[in-house]
């Protein structure tokens, strides 16, 4: 599985895990989330620190973790139409 320990802002000694979804050559699936809702937490979470700080760094940021939303979602538009999403193709 494709799992990530992440050091919390405030070091505790735990780390936190971040799992992601895995679809196996054997057609298994390991269950988890996707770049595409982390990105989509991340930029929530952005857009909420800005509306309170704002700058133009943080608002950069913003507007690039959405553009790599879009084109993760082409991407998988582009594989749904190929008919080659959620296969181990490319």
């Amino acid at each position: 599985m494709n799992t990530y320990k992440l050091q919390p802002f405030i070091p505790t000694g735990a780390l936190q895990e971040v799992s992601f979804y895995e679809k196996l050559e054997d057609g298994s699936e390991e269950n988890g989330t996707t770049i595409e809702e982390m990105l989509a937490v991340s930029i929530s979470r952005l857009q909420d620190l800005n509306s309170r700080f704002g700058c133009r760094e943080n608002s950069v940021a913003i507007t690039k973790m959405q553009e790599a939303l879009m084109w993760l979602e082409e991407r998988t538009k582009d594989r749904i139409k190929r008919g080659v999403e959620g296969k181990h193709e490319a």
